[in-house]
């Protein structure tokens, strides 16, 4: 039976334009024939597949929402569905694609002078330069308002000191957009850093011992005196809500994706229980196993309206933050309980990297917590609410 005659019981392919089909199908087809066969050995041994990039890169993956500089200018209804593809494939493989696009690419994009798009993101869209986004640091991780590292004025350019933590893409990237605290004036503010490989005084560290995101490159940064000329500061945005607009860019993209380990995890529960006999039956005829399915495919399905709703709003330029904060919340909350509910289907066999649900449940622990905690969406939900502000 063909996946849209099962995950998509609301025929949500309707809603499609045929530009956003190809956008999905092309990736979906990638994915299939090139990150899954070795998606286990990847998760198991902790690498990344660094020749998927320029792979990605044909594809128009990098920037895919963003006019001119070789990005492919798609809306962001494709952009939401090629993640939920690289996601059906692997967490990792997702954020790799986000951090490039929604926190490196947007932000030089949206921020940054004339020569620095022309001299980063041609490279970016071509996979040739990576990049990465520093903003959470050891210590404030929900509060990136209590940031420690500072940008000191020097001359011509600018210093920073200070460190960022659990920084995907840090140990490979070319260029970090480094966000940091200044005293110019005497009044604190918020600043973006293009922070390049090699600058003295710039190391990129990578994270051991992750039990999650193990096919993914999480680094600590840190900056020990390290001189940034002028011509890499980014010109038209200061204070918090520059990092938080690229933050709710991504978040609304890492609502999507979350559909697509959700996807990946009821398709081999189905394919398992259809399959597995016991008691003279396939374990898809007990009752408690089609109740486990039918929950599965039901927040899939809502969780699918919501993340094309969100999007065609965002294409509208009509998408608030609380709006982004209940797509994020509500489809990686599902996908977890969607993991593991396909983990108690798939028996002991669910366990090993033979199948994908033990996969997708350690990988969504760290989506869960990346890009606002559930908690953070909580309470970002709860501000819309009561116009009461919890955070303060």
């Amino acid at each position: 039976m063909p996946r849209s005659d099962i995950t998509d019981l609301y025929r949500i392919d309707e809603l499609l334009s045929d530009e956003e089909k190809a956008a999905r199908d092309v990736v979906a087809a990638f994915v299939d024939r090139e990150y899954l066969p070795k998606a286990g050995k990847y998760f198991r041994h902790g690498t990344f597949p660094l020749e998927v990039i320029p792979k990605l890169a044909e594809l128009g993956v990098f920037g895919a929402t963003l006019d001119g500089y070789g990005c492919a200018g798609m809306g962001n209804v494709s952009y939401g569905l090629i993640l939920q593809e690289l996601e059906r494939g692997d967490s990792g493989l997702r954020s790799f694609a986000s951090v490039q696009s929604s926190l490196c690419m947007y932000p030089i994009h949206a921020f940054g002078s004339d020569e620095q798009k022309e001299r980063f993101l041609p490279g970016m869209a071509k996979g040739k330069l990576i990049g990465c986004f520093g903003l959470t640091e050891p210590d404030f991780g929900s509060d990136p308002g209590g940031m420690r590292t500072r940008a000191r004025k020097d001359g011509d350019g600018w210093v920073l000191n200070g460190s960022k933590m659990w920084i995907t893409n840090g140990s490979i990237a070319d260029v970090a957009v480094v966000w940091a605290k200044t005293g110019e004036g005497g009044a604190e503010s918020i600043r973006g850093y293009l922070v390049e490989k090699g600058m003295p005084g710039f190391t990129a560290r990578e994270i051991e011992g992750k039990f999650s995101l193990r096919a993914s490159f999480t680094s600590e940064l840190a900056f020990q005196d390290v001189r940034v000329p002028a011509r890499n500061v980014l010109p038209k945005v200061e204070g918090l809500n520059g990092p938080l607009s690229c933050l709710n860019h991504a978040r609304a993209g890492i609502a999507f994706g979350a559909v697509g380990a959700a996807i990946a995890c009821f398709e081999a529960a189905r394919e398992y229980a259809l399959s597995r006999v016991q008691f003279g039956k396939p374990i898809a005829a007990f009752q408690l196993t089609q109740a486990k399915l039918a929950d599965m495919l039901q927040e899939i399905v809502k969780a699918q309206l919501l993340s094309l709703r969100l999007m065609r709003m965002k294409d509208q330029g009509k998408v608030s933050a609380a709006q982004v904060s209940l797509a994020k919340r509500n489809n990686v909350r599902v996908a977890m309980e969607i993991a593991r509910s396909a983990r108690s289907i798939l028996g002991a066999n669910g366990i090993t990297d033979e199948y994908p649900a033990v996969r997708h449940m350690l990988n969504l622990e760290s989506v869960y917590t990346y890009e606002g905690t559930h908690e953070v969406h909580t309470l970002i939900l709860g501000r819309a609410i009561t116009g009461i502000d919890a955070f303060s």
